[in-house]
């Protein structure tokens, strides 16, 4: 906006509204005001049905589809909120008008504001249309990829993601890494259904869900994806030096998920609500990371006996009645003191192995 001020276009200030597909909003807003940094300003979900955009010009221009002036020195009580504050901060003339790209779904709108005192000319309304129009493209491309990114982020996590954004699209295609695994599951998850409502397991879920992903974001770890109700997660170790801090997050995010739900199990209870249980099962190994699945239907995982392990270990809590259960590989590179269980068979396991979980 610089340059376009530079041309002799009087802006003050520029407002662009884009509609997202994103999890927690639903527009993003992009504020521009001469001699600042651009603002950016999310729209949670809901924000059409405020007095913040109901009866705004943004409002005014998405559904009618057709640009809008508003000579800010002539307002009446009747005009929206958003005129008066814009005044208020010096604004004189303000014009709305939508901005037309190929994509479906409700237009970008882009609004403009001078501080001059004569407002805006007809040849600055006309410079500004044509500049709308010209940044059609570049905005298109700007929301595709948005789309993009946030699809690959919310669907497969943001270090997945960003591998098949970066083209880790094939079959066949993939690494061997070094990591810690971690499988989290609900107890009696099957009971839970028999006896609550859909719509009370699908909260119970989510509620839960949320809790573990804070826990694991927060010390490292990346959820791959979930099982039903159960959570594949994993923390990178690409040097085997990193293994014990990697641990430890790992320990420390199983802290935090204990934490959480013992605080919201106060509070279902205080309700007359089931309580949520829960095991986590650790371990560390090296898996293969990439893409398995048909041609054209693929799914970005990771294999290997690691995986495997980490799921028995999280089948092995219930019946020795611990909240995690930890590998003799896991407790051997980590730097916290564990406890041991003793020698327990895992299935699919060939040997009783040694259990370990956290100490007392």
């Amino acid at each position: 906006m610089a340059r376009v001020v530079a041309a002799g276009v009087p802006v003050w200030r520029m407002y662009i509204g884009l509609q997202l597909i994103h999890p927690q909003l639903q527009a993003m807003g992009y504020l521009w005001r001469r001699g600042q940094p651009v603002q950016s300003i999310p729209r949670a979900f809901g924000i059409q049905f405020t007095t913040a955009y109901i009866g705004s010009p943004i409002q005014e221009v998405r559904e009618q589809g057709r640009s809008v002036r508003y000579r800010l020195d002539v307002l009446t009580d009747e005009h929206h909120l958003v005129l008066h504050e814009v005044k208020a901060e010096g604004g004189t003339d303000y014009f709305s008008l939508p901005m037309h790209i190929r994509r479906d779904g409700p237009m970008p709108v882009v609004a403009f504001v001078t501080d001059a005192a004569e407002g805006f000319s007809e040849t600055d309304v006309a410079d500004l249309t044509r500049l709308v129009d010209m940044m059609g493209a570049v905005t298109e491309m700007h929301i595709e990829h948005s789309v993009a990114d946030t699809i690959a982020n919310t669907y497969l996590g943001r270090q997945v993601g960003q591998r098949i954004l970066n083209g880790a699209i094939r079959r066949g295609d993939g690494e061997e890494i070094r990591a810690v695994l971690w499988f989290s599951d609900l107890r009696d998850f099957t009971g839970l259904n028999e006896r609550l409502q859909p719509s009370e397991v699908l909260e119970l879920l989510n509620n839960y869900f949320q809790l573990v992903g804070n826990a694991l974001a927060a010390h490292g770890g990346e959820i791959l994806k979930f099982v039903g109700d159960g959570v594949m997660a994993y923390f990178p170790a690409e040097d085997a030096l990193f293994l014990p801090m990697v641990t430890a997050g790992a320990l420390n995010a199983a802290r935090q998920v204990i934490g959480d739900i013992e605080a919201a199990n106060e509070a279902r209870a205080a309700g007359g609500a089931e309580l949520v249980r829960f095991g986590i099962g650790l371990h560390v190994g090296t898996v293969t990371f990439g893409n398995v699945g048909t041609e054209d239907r693929l799914d970005f995982t990771v294999i290997g006996s690691a995986v495997n392990r980490a799921s028995r270990l999280e089948g092995l809590t219930k019946a020795l009645g611990v909240q995690v259960c930890a590998s003799a590989d896991f407790n051997e590179v980590c730097a916290q003191p564990m406890k041991s269980l003793g020698t327990h068979r895992l299935r699919g396991v060939p040997k009783p192995v040694e259990i370990f979980t956290l100490p007392d």
